[in-house]
């Protein structure tokens, strides 16, 4: 495989329930290359969006370590000598593009500026905004709210934000999990056809097995965590 893009190593994540520690991931380690997918499967409770927090930086783990394009981080709040918050915050602008299972678009901004918002943040090319909404076949509703379409029509908006900001490392959870069977379909076949064009990693939770075999590498968390 080439040089990792994304490494994991003994990641571990439990939450307090009263006096009772409940362990969610046990010792999780994994390597993603530019240009590769991972599937994250498993129940719900298995500790899916879990690991895309930790990956994004939301949550902090309890323990081991997270390599994302040579920035490194573990369970304190320091990275390379820096603060880790700020790094994570400058990698989720720049680098990460995190799709949720509803499209989190601003309600009181059209869909182009929703893109564009997200691109001028990671510091890109507003100019291609459009661009990506043609591509993801939405470009005759750029000038619609998010309230004005419909449910796949936003998630291909959510996509076209992700990619107008060139990410390096795409985190999707669930995120054809509330669209109907047509509609999902055609937004994964979206999802992946630009991030193979792109080249950017992807790590998709989903409980679709379907959805899950298009990825190069698949790991259940099922059983992954300590008992």
């Amino acid at each position: 495989m080439n040089e990792a893009l994304l490494s994991v190593s003994r990641l571990a994540k439990s939450f307090q329930s009263g006096v009772e520690q409940i362990p969610v991931l046990s010792d999780i380690s994994l390597a993603l290359a530019a240009g590769e997918s991972l599937a994250l499967m498993g129940r719900s409770g298995s500790g899916k969006s879990t690991l895309l927090n930790l990956l994004c930086g939301l949550e902090l783990p309890d323990s081991g370590t997270i390599s994302i394009a040579g920035n490194v981080f573990d369970s304190g709040l320091t990275s390379n000598g820096h603060s880790g918050e700020r790094r994570w915050a400058d990698l989720r602008r720049q680098h990460l593009g995190v799709v949720f299972q509803e499209a989190n678009l601003m309600p009181a901004m059209s869909l182009l500026d929703n893109v564009r918002l997200r691109a001028k943040l990671a510091g890109k090319d507003e100019s291609a905004c459009a661009t990506w909404l043609d591509r993801l076949a939405i470009g005759s509703l750029a000038d619609r709210y998010p309230d004005q379409v419909s449910g796949g029509q936003r998630q291909r908006a959510a996509l076209a934000m992700v990619f107008a900001m060139e990410p390096a490392l795409i985190l999707a959870d669930e995120p054809t999990g509330s669209l109907d069977r047509l509609t999902a379909d055609e937004v994964a076949d979206e999802l992946f056809r630009l991030q193979s064009d792109f080249g950017c990693g992807l790590i998709l939770a989903t409980h679709d097995a379907e959805l899950a075999a298009r990825c190069d590498q698949r790991l259940d968390l099922a059983h992954r965590a300590s008992s």
